[in-house]
């Protein structure tokens, strides 16, 4: 997978923004101004860091050498994440995880404001 896809991929989410609250090169994908993707769209080889439910951050860390603690982040709750070595597909659906662990934390109000077109 390409920067310019992991990007578009994590402005496909909802009201999702990026902005760089780690210096001009991270990249930091937010909703309601909360992150749920941290990546260095420049960096060999690609990463992206994602929230992750930390039974399921233990389980995918087992199963993938490409899926490690999330790097500088709390590693309860944060994978790392090496793009290219991971199906497409894959990487997408721990995007669009990550995004919805952050939406439930949302308040009520946060959330609705999500839903109007």
């Amino acid at each position: 997978m390409r920067p310019d896809r992991l990007k578009a991929l994590c402005l496909a989410q909802n009201a999702a923004v990026e902005e760089f609250p780690f210096g001009p090169e991270y990249s930091g994908f937010k909703v309601e101004g909360k992150l749920f993707a941290i990546t260095d769209l420049q960096a060999t080889p690609l990463t992206v860091s994602l929230k992750c439910d930390p039974d399921e951050a233990v389980r995918l860390r087992a199963e993938h050498p490409a899926i490690v603690p999330g790097y500088h982040l709390n590693k309860r709750h944060w994978n790392t994440v090496t793009v290219g070595e991971l199906p497409a597909r894959m990487v997408r659906e721990l995007i669009e995880d990550s995004y919805d662990l952050v939406v439930a934390g949302l308040t009520k109000a946060q959330r609705l404001r999500l839903d109007r077109p």
